[in-house]
């Protein structure tokens, strides 16, 4: 084998995307490609959990905060919806964490302490999310 996955996982990658292109099964370090996948996924659901999250802190702050209501409040909620739903449309299989209640309890918990630690002043925030999927990804949905 070539290139060390431990010594530059960079040229490793471009040596095994090459292996393959030339059909070079046999000589494939499969264990750490392997690997690679699934880091790649869980790196993709990270990416999902953490715009929700944020999307989430935010229609935390916009309802228990209306004074300080602003454009930018506004303007990170919508990108936060948009980058979602472009995530969501380019890797369908990450709808189904939608549904997972384990998942939607962490990513709950993530936007409570983004929200709390964002000098918002507010610690009561509820212990479960308040809102339905559809409304927290609708893009005309802001909570009063």
């Amino acid at each position: 084998m070539g290139i060390a996955y431990e010594t530059d996982i960079v040229a490793w990658a471009n040596e095994q995307a090459s292996l393959i292109r030339a059909r070079r099964f046999d000589l494939l370090d499969l264990e750490h490609i392997a690997e690679e996948m699934e880091i790649m996924g869980k790196s993709e659901k990270r990416e999902l959990a953490n715009r929700m999250a944020l999307l989430l802190a935010h229609l935390l702050k916009w309802q228990h905060q209306p004074a300080r209501r602003g454009s930018s409040w506004e303007r990170t909620i919508k990108i936060q919806r948009k980058e979602i739903a472009y995530e969501l449309r380019d890797m369908p299989s990450l709808k189904t964490l939608l549904a997972d209640p384990e998942w939607a309890e962490l990513v709950w918990e993530k936007a409570v302490a983004q929200a709390e630690e964002d000098e918002t002043g507010l610690n009561t925030f509820p212990e479960s999310c308040c809102w339905t999927t559809e409304q927290i990804l609708n893009q005309e949905f802001l909570p009063d």
